[in-house]
């Protein structure tokens, strides 16, 4: 794809990455944790997880239950597991379409936090416009947006200096799963997708090349490795 291997040319540092492919929710939770002792303990480099997970409802640290708006009967019917976790934000979707990336990274300094979230927002943005898609920051939220729609949402938790958790951007996910949620807890603002923006089905493949090489870019990373 035109400009990829220019945003891959500026990296300077190395960082693992494991592509996993579709894979549960919580499985991956699990790997995250076991990574981020690695990390700390430094018996593993910085890794970013790069995922899609069946249909899952996480709900973070200031999550409001009454943001689920279907009971956890018809919940479990539809096949779709609740998972209260450590990361920041109220509730989120995660389902087949979207693209997860979770980077399990080591911070200098807590005050690297916020510049964390801006940088992940600042790849997301920048891996729209590889698609003619104007995507912007909304000052109120973190998350990325098309209009009033968000497009990516971002939701991290640092503990002793590594982060965890990361960002989720709608590829061809469905767009009705805010009558399963609000998402983020907003009841007022609608949510959308690459493809939708498009009006053409994007890829999983050709989002992941892309969204990878803005990353690489913003965080002047080289991939270590990647994993299927």
């Amino acid at each position: 794809m035109p400009g990829l291997n220019k945003a891959m040319a500026t990296a300077v540092r190395e960082a693992r990455l494991l592509d996993l492919g579709m894979q549960p929710y919580r499985d991956v939770w699990e790997l995250q944790h076991r990574l981020h002792a690695a990390v700390r303990e430094g018996r593993e480099p910085d890794t970013w997880i790069v995922v899609e997970h069946p249909p899952v409802i996480t709900l973070g640290r200031q999550a409001n239950r009454a943001n689920v708006l279907l009971a956890d009967e018809e919940l479990a019917a539809r096949g779709i597991d609740t998972i209260a976790v450590e990361r920041g934000g109220d509730v989120t979707y995660h389902g087949p379409g979207q693209l997860v990336v979770y980077p399990i990274r080591r911070l200098e300094r807590f005050r690297e936090v916020v510049p964390l979230v801006r940088a992940l927002e600042d790849a997301a943005i920048d891996a729209c416009g590889w698609f003619g898609v104007k995507a912007q920051r909304w000052s109120e939220h973190a998350g990325v947006w098309v209009g009033p729609n968000q497009i990516c949402a971002v939701g991290l938790a640092v503990r002793q200096m590594v982060s965890l958790h990361g960002i989720a951007l709608n590829v061809s996910t469905r767009l009705d799963y805010d009558r399963i949620i609000a998402p983020c807890g907003l009841p007022d603002r609608g949510i959308t997708s690459l493809t939708h923006e498009t009006g053409r089905t994007v890829g999983m493949e050709e989002a992941k090349d892309v969204l990878l090489a803005t990353l690489s870019r913003t965080f002047e990373l080289t991939w270590l490795s990647k994993s299927t």
